[in-house]
């Protein structure tokens, strides 16, 4: 499922996130940047040691927003990590966390000229966020973002699994649906 925002193309995927063929794809980090399990520790078996060296000299990063490194072994160039919350019970500022993740991951693309980035559903696997939920907001952000002719012209959010990518096909149908309906 795919929509076009201004000069870009806005779409959700099936697959794994390691295998892109971008300018960067994002991680769903945690806030040491030591790795871990999931999407992260994926990125980092398939990225090779490279990726963590640059992630020890960072140090860390808060959750809420992002750090880039380079792409070590992947086909992407980059790597932006992205600290997502811990969902707790959505009264704890988390959806303004997770939307902050996913803005400052794009404008860390924007500001490196980045033409495209692939996205996890980040905060949605050990962190616990309501898929749904979590679609409603990296997209909507990523969408707002996109508004702004940035100069990135493809955001793919690539999905592990039938239900995530349902989730967000779903919530990328209801924003063209929204849109078309003016």
């Amino acid at each position: 499922m795919e929509i076009k925002v201004g000069n870009a193309v806005l779409e959700a995927v099936e697959g794994d996130i390691t295998g892109e063929n971008t300018d960067a794809i994002v991680n769903a980090a945690n806030s040491g940047l030591r790795g871990g399990g999931g999407v992260d520790g994926a990125i980092h078996r398939a990225g090779g040691p490279e990726i963590m060296a640059e992630c020890r000299k960072i140090g860390g990063c808060p959750t809420g927003s992002a750090v880039i490194t380079t792409g070590g072994n992947l086909k992407a160039r980059f790597v932006i990590h992205a600290v997502g919350p811990v969902y707790r019970d959505g009264k704890q500022g988390e959806d303004k966390l997770l939307r902050n993740a996913h803005v400052k991951s794009m404008q860390i693309a924007a500001e490196r000229g980045l033409k495209s980035v692939s996205f996890p559903a980040i905060s949605t696997g050990a962190y616990g966020y309501p898929i749904r939920e979590a679609a409603k907001i990296a997209l909507r952000a990523v969408k707002k973002f996109l508004e702004s002719d940035s100069g990135i012209e493809r955001v793919r959010f690539v999905l592990f699994g039938k239900p995530a990518f349902e989730a967000f096909s779903e919530e990328l149908k209801k924003i063209e649906d929204k849109r078309a309906r003016g």
